[in-house]
């Protein structure tokens, strides 16, 4: 997030936006292997150990036609393979949490293991001040590789992981990822290479509420089988193609009294089922000294299958216009159906070209372009800008189309000095179809007819990454700025409806124009090294009321256009010091300290801000919700 083109809703959200995407809208892989949730204590850790991270790419645009079914980027993650040759272990105990690696041979030089552990427990200081509150979460990564004969291996990995809330016992959230994949590498001959995978992925959310007297269980599943071939046809030219095939399992909700008192039916709301397959062929060429392509295509399908209860409407329209009222109303279902889940209920079928091109104009610069298409067939079904635990994934279907998303690019590189520093820019335009929206008072919460509160709309997002970096000497870094813009419009079906916001464009949730990121290490000595992290954004849009009436004397507020104001800027700096004892140096037993600060001027962002009437003035007063103040740390380092 420190890099252009990315950033985040703010402090105490989860996920990530990427050029003005939405954060469903991102593909994360594991391994090879989809995680629905990305962070851990609502944005505050990353989901991913380092310890246990050997390589990440984010791709932003000219993404490979092996990867689909997110609009906006896809994020890889590859777990470390143990050593084969000899145990080691590393470790950090800190004061927020603590985390250990081990990893060595099972056969010598021919398997290994690696598993990684991870703990929070600042809760347990809450208990010394009689505080019943606890949040912390706690995740484990494992990755065993067998190395077969010359031309095949075969891997297992493993991810499982918790974050858990419980405030004066009364109130119990537990949510988290699950995967599992199995690898197998076979080399046919010098020139054909080939991975097949099998995984496994499961979201799991987990809600109790004791004075209510009710628990909640959510998630989503997904059973894959990919095989991925690399050809070198020659020395200029790389062909990769593949098959890829996705099982899901959606669970919008289960609802169960939690004690006999409570008054709270069981509930199940009706499960959904589907299946994506696709097929890619992608050629990485170089046609000249100067001049490499990369082009090919994605073909993709996406069945909806059957369910318990399928909703059926007069003229298949789940949504009235009310026009004496300018509103949108839910239509009445007038039948429901019953279809097995072995059925296809809808098919759709999409073919996606990719093409990039990368130009050398000399031996320190050249110039690149892109255009990719890409159609997204899940949507997560949200009532805020950042994604929460409570969000629910929709597959498309009978009332929900699939996203379409279309993104050029054009770049420009520049390296100085010896590559001692270093500058990139590119703009980027895209446009996506069919992008979800809600109406107005639309109830998103245990909705079983989510169909009767959404319009399908469009939304827009364009603008300049900037990114200097200097890579050599004492000092190293970057400054990432990025100028954007993100918007979303939903006309009407008729030319009666007035569609969302009066059909104009308005500013998504996650539309901030500017967005600054500064990093940078400096090594002072060998004992000493400095790090410091800044960042600025604009505030995130919202909606304010903009006045308010009576009606038999209750006070009832009326609001702005959609997300026409904004939060204060964010911004923050967080600042490390890393010690490194002279006494490591000969020993196999190393350690190093490392002390940081976490917003160093105590900056109070504005997570949110809610609009109340004071008992005594009877005036409109606004309350700023702030998360994260000042938080210093210190973390113990080791490994041998």
């Amino acid at each position: 997030m420190l890099l252009p083109g990315v950033s985040n809703s703010g402090e105490g959200s989860s996920g990530f936006n990427v050029r003005g995407g939405a954060a469903d809208q991102n593909l994360v892989l594991l391994d090879e292997t989809t995680l629905f949730s990305d962070s851990h204590l609502f944005g505050f850790f990353s989901v991913f150990n380092p310890e246990a991270v050997q390589s990440l790419d984010l791709y932003k645009g000219g993404i490979p036609a092996k990867y689909g079914g997110r609009a906006s980027s896809v994020l890889t993650i590859q777990q470390k393979k143990g050593n084969k040759k000899e145990f080691k272990a590393s470790g950090g105990i800190g004061v927020v949490s603590s985390r250990l690696v081990l990893e060595g041979p099972i056969q010598k030089n021919k398997s290994s293991f690696l598993v990684a552990g991870r703990s929070s427990y600042a809760h347990l200081f809450l208990k010394l001040i009689d505080n019943p509150n606890s949040a912390y979460f706690y995740d484990l990564n494992t990755k065993f590789d067998f190395l077969i004969n010359e031309n095949n291996s075969l891997t297992f990995s493993g991810y499982f992981g918790r974050d858990v809330f419980n405030i004066n016992e009364s109130f119990k959230n537990t949510y988290g990822n699950t995967s599992t994949t199995l690898q197998w590498n076979h080399q046919f001959s010098e020139a054909i290479n080939s991975n097949l995978y099998a995984s496994f992925s499961d979201y799991y959310f987990g809600l109790t509420i004791d004075f209510i007297g009710f628990n909640w269980e959510s998630g989503i599943r997904n059973y894959a089988l990919k095989y991925d071939f690399n050809h070198y046809l020659s020395e200029n030219i790389q062909l990769n193609y593949g098959l890829n095939a996705s099982y899901y399992q959606f669970n919008p909700g289960y609802i169960d009294p939690s004690r006999e008192d409570s008054g709270i039916i069981e509930k199940q709301l009706t499960k959904k089922y589907a299946w994506e397959n696709s097929f890619y062929v992608d050629a990485e060429q170089q046609l000249s000294e100067k001049l490499n392509v990369s082009y090919g295509f994605r073909l993709n399908s996406f069945y909806r299958l059957g369910q318990e209860k399928v909703n059926i409407y007069e003229n298949d329209q789940p949504l009235l216009f009310n026009e004496n009222l300018k509103i949108y109303e839910k239509a009445p279902i007038i039948d429901t159906l019953e279809i097995s889940k072995g059925k296809i209920t809808n098919t759709f079928f999409n073919l996606e070209p990719r093409i990039s091109a990368s130009y050398q104009l000399n031996e320190s610069s050249s110039v690149k372009a892109s255009y990719q298409r890409i159609n997204q067939y899940l949507h997560l079904i949200s009532n805020t800008d950042a994604p929460t635990p409570l969000d629910v994934w929709a597959p498309s279907g009978r009332y929900i189309e699939p996203q379409k998303a279309d993104q050029f690019a054009v770049g420009y590189f520049k390296k100085f000095a010896d590559n001692t520093f270093s500058l990139e820019t590119e703009a980027y335009y895209k446009n996506i179809k069919n992008r979800l929206d809600y109406i107005n008072g639309a109830d998103l919460i245990a909705n079983d007819a989510i169909e009767q509160v959404i319009l399908p709309g469009e939304s827009r997002a364009y603008g300049l990454e900037i990114l200097f970096r200097k890579n050599t000497g004492k000092l190293t870094g970057w400054i990432a700025y990025t100028l954007s813009k993100s918007q979303q419009k939903t006309e009407g079906r008729t030319p009666e409806e007035i569609g969302i916001n009066n059909e104009e464009w308005y500013n998504t949730g996650w539309d901030k124009p500017h967005d600054i990121s500064l990093t940078a290490s400096y090594e002072w000595s060998k004992k000493w090294q400095f790090g410091a992290n800044f960042v600025y954004q604009t505030g995130r849009p919202t909606t304010y009321p903009n006045g308010k009436y009576s009606y038999n004397d209750i006070t009832v507020p009326s609001f702005s256009s959609r997300n026409s104001n904004r939060l204060p800027d964010f911004h923050h700096l967080d600042i490390s010091a890393t010690y490194v004892p002279s006494k490591n140096i000969g020993r196999d037993w190393k350690t190093e300290w490392v002390f940081s600060i976490y917003n160093l001027y105590n900056r109070r962002n504005a997570a949110s801000i809610s609009f109340s009437e004071n008992d005594d003035t009877m005036r409109t007063e606004a309350t700023r919700l702030s998360i994260f103040g000042i938080i210093p740390a210190v973390t113990f380092n080791f490994k041998f």
